[in-house]
Parts: C-alpha cells; sequence; structure tokens
C-alpha cells in the first residue's frame, strides 16, 4: 500500500490507495469502497474548516510588550497592502509633531473589553514611545478599528490633551471614522480623513469639523399616499362606473327584445 498525492483546489491531500503489484490502483467496489469514499470526504471537508477556524478574539495581551516600530497594525485584515503603505506614510509624518500615531484593526475582541479600553490599555502597556534619536518620548495617538462591529476609538497620551482635547477625539471617531465604515466599509478613507482631521489641530490649524451628511434624495413614487387616497374621488367615480355598466346593458336588453 502506498501514498499518492492529489492536487485540490487549495490545498494538497495525501490519499492512501492500495496498489496492485504492477503499480495499477486496486479499485474497492461494494460497502467497503463507498464507506472509504464517505471516510475521505469527510477528512477533507475537517481539514478545510481546521485550515480557516474563527477568528481570535483579542486583548491587550496579545500585543507586544513595547510600542513595535510599525504604525499600521491591521490584525483584522481589513486594509489592502497599497492602503497599508498609504497610511503608514500619513503616520510617519506625525512624527515632527513628536507624535507616535498607529493605527490598529482587531477582527473581534475579548469578551466584555470595548475598543476604548483596549486603546487605554495600549496607552498604558507602551507609555511613551522613544522616538528615533532616542532623546525624548514622542506621545502615543492611537486610532482603533474593530471590523466585526465595524466601531471605532480615537485615545490619546495624557500629554496630548491640550492639543488633542477629548472631544475632538470623540467626534473623530464617532463621525469622520465611523460615517465611512457604516456606508461602504471604506476602512482606508474612514483612516485617512480621520488622520488629516487631526494633523491640521495638530498643526495649529482649526478643526475642520465632521463630515457633511448627505441625506439620501426621496424616492418618486407613484403609489397615492394615505392623504391622498382620503382625498381622492376614486371611490365615487367607481360606484357610478358599476351602476352605468350594470344598467346600460339592461336597458339595452330591454329595447331590443320588445
Amino acid at each position: 500500500m502506498r501514498g499518492r498525492l492529489e492536487h485540490g483546489g487549495f490545498f494538497d491531500v495525501l490519499a492512501v490507495t492500495p496498489l496492485s503489484s504492477n503499480g495499477q490502483p486496486v479499485r474497492c467496489h461494494g460497502p467497503l469502497g463507498r464507506w472509504s469514499s464517505l471516510l475521505a470526504a469527510f477528512l477533507t471537508f475537517g481539514i478545510m474548516f481546521a485550515a480557516v477556524g474563527p477568528a481570535q478574539a483579542l486583548s491587550s495581551a496579545d500585543f507586544p510588550p513595547q510600542a513595535p516600530p510599525s504604525h499600521v497594525l491591521d490584525e483584522g485584515h481589513v486594509l489592502s497592502r497599497a492602503s497599508s503603505q498609504e497610511i503608514e506614510r500619513t503616520l510617519q509624518a506625525f512624527s515632527d509633531e513628536k507624535v507616535d500615531a498607529k493605527v490598529i484593526t482587531v477582527a473581534k475582541l475579548d469578551y466584555g473589553l470595548t475598543l476604548e479600553q483596549l486603546g487605554e490599555d495600549l496607552l498604558s502597556r507602551w507609555g511613551a514611545s522613544p522616538n528615533t534619536s532616542g532623546a525624548e518620548g514622542e506621545s502615543l495617538l492611537l486610532l482603533l478599528i474593530d471590523a466585526q462591529t465595524r466601531s471605532t476609538a480615537v485615545v490619546a497620551s495624557a500629554r496630548l490633551n491640550g492639543r488633542l482635547p477629548s472631544e475632538l477625539l470623540e467626534s473623530t471617531a464617532e463621525t469622520t471614522m465611523a460615517v465611512p465604515l457604516r456606508s461602504a466599509d471604506r476602512y482606508r478613507q474612514a483612516t485617512l480623513d480621520a488622520l488629516n482631521r487631526l494633523a491640521v489641530v495638530l498643526n495649529g490649524g482649526e478643526d475642520p469639523g465632521e463630515p457633511v451628511m448627505q441625506e439620501a434624495p426621496a424616492v418618486v413614487s407613484n403609489i397615492p399616499s394615505k392623504e391622498e387616497t382620503e382625498k381622492s374621488n376614486a371611490f365615487t367615480w367607481v360606484v357610478v362606473l358599476l351602476i352605468v355598466g350594470t344598467v346600460v346593458p339592461m336597458a339595452t336588453w330591454w329595447v331590443f327584445s320588445r
């Protein structure tokens, strides 16, 4: 009995098939052959589901003890490579203002944990991030996205309270980031819009404000409303037409039957 490698759509499956002395596979007929096929199918599906697996719930303990050098931690796998590189460049510009800005996405949070709590835990865990020169530490600014619930949060070190008020951080998370995510899962736009808004304030400019909410145009319908139906004379006309449709044929029959 020797093994042979079968090529599947997602992975290669090693199937053990009995071979005869001349190298030809021995076909199993009857109940034994059917049970072997069913067993192979169950094993294949079991391997597939085990390979995919559910998303792991994350907490602050799943992140490194020190602030990583990368500015984009896409644990939720919602950003393309091009989007991650673009966001990385935008985040690096915050270093000019002594700010270590990071974007963190998660696929699923640990039970009972909120994004705000995760952000605060990471601020305490990472503390002040040393800059490239190793002199004065940089203040941390974290933008967090939960891909499962589309929730957002923005937290910052206490040293940034004077430059980035808590009201601004809450507004950025609840409007600037949340609106693009609720409309079409636009993670790149939500992140870049939030970073641009915060960068303007950090550079001493006036807050651009929340995004303009565009109201959906009213749908034109030819179905009358309840008020239009109550004001309409349609019922009267229906009664008149029914009477005319009944009386005229009877009168015509009476005239021509005499």
